[in-house]
C-alpha cells in the first residue's frame, strides 16, 4: 500500500479521540520487537522533548522502518520512523534525498520535521497528501499518467539526480498534480549512461503491452532533458535486461516470506499468500476443502477441480490439484506441484502486466520434502470465455481484436507460451482478454523453442472455430505479433 492511499477521515475527530484516551507510549526497542504489526495507535518521544502520535502503519520493514499516518503539531502528516539500532545512515540518506528533490524544484511533499527519537532511532515528517493515489491503481490510470511521469523522470535527470528505486508506487497523483516521493533512493547522477539505465528501470516496469509507446515516452523525456544524448538501441537492451532481472527477483520472492508475501512451512504443509490478503483469506487457508464443498463447481475432473466461492462479497476461484492414485502420487512427490507452477506463472504474468487470473494463495500438503494434494486460490475472472463470446459466423469487434492482440503481443514479447490455448481459457473481462488455467505455461530461454511452442498455441487457438468460418478467417488475418503471425495470413 502506498503511504498516501488512505480514505479521508476528519482529523479533528481522531485527534480528539487520542486526547481523551492517549495512545500507549512506546520505545523504539518495543517497536522493533513488534515486527510487522506495530500496536497502532502509539506515541513516541522525541529527543529534546515533544511527541509524535502514530495513528496507523502503511509500510513496515520489521525492525528497521515503519511508515504511516500520524499527527505532528496538530497536523495530519506522514511519519517515517527509522528504528534500527544503526539507523543514522538511512535516515540521513532519506533526509538528504528529500532536500535534493526540493532544491531541484521537483514536486515532492515538503519536509516538516526531522531528528532523533528519544534513546535511539530517527524520524522524518512530511506533508500528508490527501486522496493521493499511486500510478499502479489500474491500467487506464497508468496510460493517462505515463507521459507526465516520464517528463518528471526527465526533469529529475536534468537536475542531475537519479532515483535508484524508481517504481510506479513512488509516483503519487493528487488531483492533476504528480509528485515524486522516497528520498532514500535519490543520488547524484550526471552521467549519460547512468541516466539511460535509470530511465530503463522506469520503462521496464510498465506493462509489456505498453512497449509500443516507448518511442512516444522517449520523445517526452527528451523534451524536458534535451541535453541527454540517449542511444535508443542501448536503452532497449537495458530495458530488456532490467525487466528480466526484476522478474527473476520477484519470482524468488513469491515463494519466500517477505514484505509482499507471507510464507509458512511445516513438516506437513506449505502455504504462500499475498501478505495484504492473508488476514482476509485465513478462513479459506485453514480448510480449503470445506470452502470448496459449499462453492459452485466450475470444473470437475480426475486431476483438478475448480470451484467458485464468495468471501465477504468477493468472488474467488479455488483450484484443487488432485492425486488420482498411488502411481500418480509417486510421479508427483518429488516435483513442484502444478499449483506451485501456476502460482509462479500467474505472478509472472502479473509482473509483466498481461491480463490473467491473479493468484492470491497457494497451499500444499507435504510430508517433509514430498508433495501431495495442493490448492490455488485466485481472484475469479468474471466474464464469458471467447468460445462463448464470439460466434463463428461473425467477425469480432475491433476493440476486442485490439485487446486480443495486446494479450498475445505481451506473451510473444516475453517469450511465454500458454501450453493449452483453447478459447475457453481466454476470458473477456473488463475490456481485456485475460488468461486462465496456467498449468502448462512456460517462459522460453531460446527464440527457437518459443517459436515452436507459440505456433502450437496459435494453432490450438484457431482450432476452436470451423476452418471456413468468418471468425477464424478474421482472426487469421490479424497483423503480425512481434513479429510472429497470429495465423496463416496468406489466405487473407
Amino acid at each position: 500500500m502506498s503511504a498516501h492511499t488512505l480514505p479521508p477521515e476528519p482529523l479533528a475527530t481522531r485527534i480528539a479521540g487520542t486526547e481523551e484516551n492517549p495512545p500507549r507510549l512506546l520505545t523504539t526497542a518495543e517497536l522493533r520487537a513488534a515486527g510487522r504489526t506495530p500496536p497502532c495507535p502509539f506515541r513516541l518521544r522525541l529527543e529534546g522533548g515533544g511527541e509524535l502520535i502514530f495513528l496507523r502503519s502503511l509500510r513496515v520493514l520489521p525492525g528497521k522502518r515503519v511508515v504511516g499516518e500520524g499527527v505532528h503539531d496538530g497536523e495530519r502528516v506522514l511519519i517515517k520512523l527509522f528504528i534500527a539500532q544503526a539507523s543514522q545512515r538511512h535516515w540521513q540518506r532519506e533526509h538528504d534525498g528529500i532536500r535534493a528533490l526540493h532544491d531541484a524544484g521537483l514536486p515532492t511533499p515538503p519536509l516538516l520535521a526531522a531528528g532523533r527519537l528519544a534513546r535511539d532511532g530517527h524520524y522524518l515528517v512530511t506533508r500528508f497528501l490527501d486522496n493521493a493515489r499511486t500510478l499502479d491503481t489500474d491500467e487506464e490510470t497508468l496510460r493517462h499518467w505515463l507521459l507526465p511521469a516520464t517528463r518528471l523522470v526527465g526533469r529529475l535527470h536534468a537536475g542531475g539526480l537519479l532515483q535508484t528505486d524508481l517504481h510506479l508506487r513512488n509516483f503519487l497523483r493528487q488531483g492533476e498534480q504528480l509528485f515524486l516521493i522516497d528520498g532514500d533512493g535519490i543520488q547524484d547522477g550526471k552521467d549519460v549512461g547512468a541516466a539511460r539505465d535509470n530511465l530503463a528501470l522506469f520503462l521496464a516496469q510498465l506493462p509489456i503491452g505498453e512497449e509500443g509507446r516507448h518511442g512516444e515516452l522517449i520523445d517526452a523525456y527528451r523534451q524536458v532533458n534535451p541535453a541527454c544524448a540517449l542511444d535508443t538501441d542501448a536503452l532497449a537492451v537495458a530495458v530488456r535486461n532490467v525487466r528480466a532481472r526484476r522478474l527473476r527477483l520477484y519470482l524468488r520472492k513469491c515463494v519466500r516470506d517477505c514484505t509482499q508475501f507471507k510464507v509458512e512451512k511445516s513438516l506437513t504443509r506449505f502455504s504462500a499468500v499475498v501478505r495484504e490478503e492473508a488476514e482476509r483469506l485465513a478462513p479459506i487457508l485453514a480448510d480449503p476443502d470445506a470452502w470448496m464443498a459449499k462453492g459452485t463447481p466450475l470444473k470437475t475432473g480426475n486431476t483438478s477441480t475448480v470451484v467458485r466461492v464468495e468471501l465477504d462479497g468477493r468472488l474467488l476461484a479455488i483450484k484443487r490439484y488432485n492425486i488420482k492414485n498411488l502411481g500418480h502420487a509417486a510421479s508427483r512427490f518429488w516435483r513442484p506441484s502444478r499449483a506451485w507452477h501456476s502460482w509462479c506463472e500467474g505472478h509472472r504474468l502479473h509482473m509483466l502486466g498481461i491480463p490473467a487470473a491473479l493468484p492470491l494463495a497457494l497451499v500444499e500438503k507435504r510430508l517433509g520434502p514430498l508433495r501431495g494434494k495442493a490448492w490455488l486460490i485466485m481472484d475469479h475472472v468474471q466474464g464469458p470465455n471467447l468460445l462463448q463470446h464470439w460466434r463463428a459466423n461473425s467477425a469480432p469487434e475491433e476493440a476486442e481484436l485490439r485487446a486480443l492482440q495486446r494479450t498475445f503481443r505481451g506473451l510473444a514479447s516475453a517469450r511465454v507460451s500458454h501450453g493449452d490455448l483453447k478459447a475457453s481459457n481466454l476470458i473477456w473481462h473488463q475490456n481485456e482478454v485475460a488468461l486462465i488455467d496456467l498449468d502448462a505455461m512456460r517462459q522460453h530461454a531460446s527464440e527457437a523453442g518459443f517459436e515452436s511452442a507459440w505456433r502450437r498455441d496459435i494453432q490450438r487457438f484457431l482450432e476452436n472455430w470451423p476452418t471456413n468460418s468468418v471468425l477464424r478467417s478474421s482472426l487469421a488475418c490479424q497483423p503480425a505479433l512481434s513479429p510472429r503471425e497470429l495465423g496463416d495470413s496468406s489466405k487473407c
